[in-house]
């Protein structure tokens, strides 16, 4: 019978921890509205998919929209055809991936190094913040993270030296079969990145016979077999769609600002801090340690899979660090590198340093305990103060579990039980991420503009012209299951609308002019479009409106 102080080799707790997590896991995919702007367009896109019976023009609101391929519509398609539409089912191939990612991490550390790695880096990846919450997020960064995952860990298990020729010959069909996802996520980064780590480690690490264990014959044909059907009938289908996919989105999105989502350079450390919260007083040590113990010691001819590992992290962390466009998830794709080496430290860290990991937790805690009371002052309108007051219980429900869980888990690792400490360490963090996703759902739920969607239908028939005037909720868009004919702010889809002029209204008189003139319509605006359309003298009336939107029917009088 296996002791307590090696929990991976329980098989009792190992499967009743798995299956716990991964019931919470799944079912948290259901508990929150659908948030602008990711979740909307993503389940949008995958209904108005099922809707034309189009699976090859991906669009958004009726207009065609190319700025990513289509996997994750395709998945969100095939989900809402399965099971419904809903939350989940919109999250799920998101929610899939995540969970997946950590399945992979699990295998690349048993199979690479040793089934205590293994299972402590599921533990790391799995309650990382920042996997987690965008594990249970309608967005492309995790599918994306998902695929990059399979990429990395089917080729740390196809390169250790212990495979035999089948079975590296299988792991790498899996990882260029990981690329081709990769590409059809979210374009050629799924080639790129992986191409240019693997360059990078094998100069680094004078190891250039990698290159001929790659199957890259076999590898390249099913790469293109997997990829090519779709960018060849999409661009057979719209001509216009080569220049703007691979010139537009990948060219100038990386070297300008055509985006208008430019960071400082440190944009992302801050970012890298939270997201890999509660591991964050062990990272650095991790980093170092995979540095100077896989750097100098192992010889040219053995592959070097700390080595690896470090530079997927660190060429990742720093080529996201130099794109002209930033956002918080494109980061995502390196952590299960850095959940590997932080579960290979943490097998041989000092309590020392595990006290520092579990009580720097603690004190994350603490220090949520002392500013929750300000949340509620943050925001300016007052219809939304209630809505912070309420996410206060949550936010503060998180610190203490951070509190109480870091100093817990100080107290294991004191004592030297290293397993219990990181398992402890999991399970506050996990716990305390979701209540904070959960917590968020009121604030999420008034951002969507749900609340609006049954007064609405109210006044609406299927032949009702929805006009959205200076703004695009794209959330709005799924829940009321139609498109709106979008008035004066072309938002993302000014490419598509170029193509399609025909489905907008580009000028404010442009919409007064059919307003006036035309049948009963209702349009959601803004306050201030409201304002001045009120002091023109258009005729309309008030149904619906909250803090951001006013949603008005053109007949004055019901």
């Amino acid at each position: 019978m296996s002791s307590m102080r090696d929990l991976h080799q329980s098989k009792a707790f190992v499967w009743t921890l798995f299956l716990i997590f991964s019931l919470c896991w799944f079912y948290a995919l259901d508990l929150r509205t659908l948030v602008p702007t990711d979740e909307g367009r993503y389940a949008e896109m995958a209904r108005e998919m099922i809707a034309s019976g189009d699976w090859v023009t991906t669009r958004l609101n009726g207009i065609k929209y190319f700025e990513k391929p289509p996997l994750q519509t395709w998945m969100n398609a095939l989900t809402f055809t399965l099971f419904g539409m809903g939350e989940w089912q919109a999250r799920f191939w998101t929610g899939l991936c995540g969970f997946l990612g950590i399945l992979l991490t699990y295998q690349a550390g048993r199979s690479v190094f040793n089934a205590r790695v293994g299972y402590l880096a599921a533990l790391v990846l799995g309650s990382s913040f920042l996997w987690a919450a965008l594990g249970h997020i309608n967005t492309l960064d995790m599918g994306l993270s998902g695929m990059m995952t399979l990429t990395l860990c089917s080729l740390l298990i196809a390169q250790r030296d212990s495979a035999g020729e089948r079975e590296r010959r299988n792991w790498m069909l899996a990882c260029w079969a990981g690329m081709a996802l990769a590409v059809l996520s979210k374009g050629l980064i799924g080639l790129v990145l992986p191409g240019a780590v693997l360059v990078i480690y094998s100069l680094a690490a004078n190891d250039f016979g990698i290159w001929k264990r790659l199957h890259i014959g076999k590898g390249l044909l099913l790469f293109f077999a997997i990829t090519t059907p779709w960018f060849v009938l999409v661009s057979v289908r719209n001509p216009e769609f080569p220049q703007f996919f691979f010139i537009h989105e990948h060219f100038q999105r990386f070297t300008s600002e055509v985006h208008h989502r430019a960071g400082r350079w440190y944009y992302f450390i801050p970012l890298l801090m939270l997201g890999i919260v509660p591991w964050l007083g062990i990272l650095l040590q991790s980093l170092f340690n995979s540095w100077r113990t896989d750097w100098h010691t192992a010889t040219a001819t053995v592959f070097k899979p700390k080595r690896m590992l470090l530079v997927w992290a660190v060429f990742i962390f720093l080529f996201f660090s130099v794109s002209g466009s930033k956002l918080p998830s494109y980061i995502l794709p390196i952590f299960p590198a850095l959940a590997l080496l932080i579960a290979v430290y943490w097998e041989t860290a000092s309590r020392k340093h595990m006290m520092l990991a579990a009580g720097l937790t603690a004190a994350i805690g603490a220090v949520g305990l002392f500013f929750v009371q300000r949340i509620g002052k943050i925001p300016h309108i007052a219809v939304e103060i209630p809505l912070y007051l309420g996410y206060e219980p949550w936010v503060m429900a998180a610190a203490v579990v951070a509190l109480i869980g870091g100093l817990a888990a100080c107290i294991a690792a004191q004592r030297g039980r290293a397993e219990l400490a990181a398992t402890i360490l999991a399970v506050c963090g996990f716990t305390g991420g979701q209540m904070l996703m959960i917590g968020h759902d009121p604030l999420g739920n008034y951002a969507s503009g749900r609340p609006l969607v049954a007064a609405i239908n109210a006044e609406i028939t299927p032949t009702t012209t929805l006009y959205t005037v200076g703004r695009l909720d794209h959330s709005l868009l799924f829940y009321l299951r139609r498109t709106m004919v979008m008035v004066e702010n072309p938002d993302e889809l000014e490419f598509g609308l170029a193509q399609q002029p025909q489905l907008w209204l580009p000028t404010r008189a442009a919409f007064i002019q059919q307003w006036t003139n035309g049948p009963k319509a209702v349009a959601v605006t803004t306050p201030a479009v409201y304002a001045d359309l009120q002091q023109r003298g258009v005729p309309m009336r008030i149904i619906a409106q909250d803090g951001r939107r006013v949603v008005i029917a053109s007949d004055p009088k019901p």
